[in-house]
């Protein structure tokens, strides 16, 4: 019997091999080289025909400056909620915006009530340690009653069930003070002692306004990492962010780390709070809103979780949105360029989460879920 002949075998090899060259191929990492290319030019561009076709002074650059720190300062310190929540519970409290507004609206009734007697202006000293009081006792309440009754019933469940509560809070929170003050803007009231300027830097006159947004919030936050580093329960809130678990068989009491966690948050945004109607003179109950954004915006930045990111993400997005639009634009003859400081500051996020998810003080990866 003849001797059957094998077919020959076909090779595969080849089209795999090209396969997996082109699975390997960086795609990502080209678009981002090609993206950074385009954003570096443009910026520069920009940048050079603004300096070069307007006629603006240094005095005028300066306070750009001076107020893009300011605002940074208080950015920075919503930021600090957003990051301590974060790190212990792996949660964006979306309705920390509002536990910002709730403090500042407080506050604006009791500087209503000094500045009619007379006092607000008598005492300013006196009177801005009294707002701060009100304002971080008002936002504390609000950030442990939202721990104790929104959070903490949903602590075990998906991360996506607290984030949609979280959003359901901030609006809940937003709409009960219109429903019990009215949605109209009311005009913070002024400090006679706050108006004109200060040199704290000789040749640099700064408005009296900035000044003390500027140094109460480094205060605040120097007063924050000393108590995280040097406190027990600044021990006990890293150990809890490091493992819960090992925390509790350590003997740590989670719960009250939480609560002490959600607490200090909300001190911070009632700070916050006064700082910003003291900057731009008015409270109104969605004035927590776009704050908030930029606070979390500015928590990413510097990397979420991170008290010295939330600081420094803050400062470096007030002094961008102050600075940048006027920079890049005029030039190319955008008509009023502040009107798009809040394009600027979302593109920072977007242009964050592509090229350093982990932000500037993570790990530039995004966490896994």
């Amino acid at each position: 019997m003849a001797e059957r002949t094998k077919p020959p075998a076909v090779s595969v090899e080849q089209p795999r091999e090209g396969l997996s060259l082109v699975a390997r191929f960086p795609v990502r990492r080209v678009v981002q080289l090609v993206l950074a290319v385009l954003i570096i030019v443009g910026v520069t561009a920009g940048t050079w025909k603004t300096l070069t076709t307007s006629h603006f002074q240094g005095t005028f650059w300066r306070e750009l400056l001076v107020f893009g720190i300011a605002q940074g300062s208080v950015y920075a310190l919503i930021a600090l909620g957003y990051s301590l929540v974060y790190g212990i519970l792996l949660m964006i409290n979306f309705a920390h915006g509002e536990v910002f507004m709730s403090g500042a609206f407080a506050s604006y009734f009791v500087a209503q009530t000094l500045n009619s007697s007379g006092f607000l202006n008598r005492h300013p000293i006196v009177s801005i340690l009294i707002l701060l009081i009100v304002s971080m006792a008002v936002s504390t309440l609000i950030a442990v009653l939202l721990e104790r009754i929104a959070y903490r019933p949903l602590r075990n469940a998906p991360r996506l069930v607290p984030l949609i509560t979280a959003i359901g809070a901030s609006l809940f929170l937003a709409n009960t003070f219109r429903g019990f003050f009215g949605s109209q803007t009311r005009g913070y009231p002024d400090f006679s002692a706050l108006k004109g300027r200060w040199e704290i830097i000789p040749g640099v006159p700064v408005l009296k306004t900035q000044t003390l947004v500027i140094l109460t919030a480094v205060i605040a936050m120097i007063a924050l990492s000393l108590f995280v580093s040097r406190t027990k329960t600044g021990k006990s809130m890293r150990a809890v962010a490091e493992d819960k678990e090992i925390a509790a068989l350590m003997g740590i009491d989670v719960d009250r780390v939480i609560v002490a966690t959600f607490a200090i948050g909300g001190m911070m945004a009632g700070i916050a709070g006064v700082l910003f109607a003291l900057v731009f003179g008015q409270v109104g109950p969605f004035m927590g809103f776009l704050p908030g954004i930029k606070a979390f915006t500015a928590a990413v930045l510097g990397g979420i979780g991170s008290i010295t990111g939330a600081a420094l993400g803050g400062l470096i997005l007030g002094v961008l949105e102050a600075v940048a639009p006027v920079l890049l634009l005029t030039g190319a003859h955008v008509p009023s360029p502040n009107q798009l400081k809040d394009v600027i500051a979302f593109t920072i996020l977007v242009l964050v989460l592509i090229f350093r998810p982990g932000g500037i003080m993570g790990t530039g990866e995004p966490d896994k879920v």
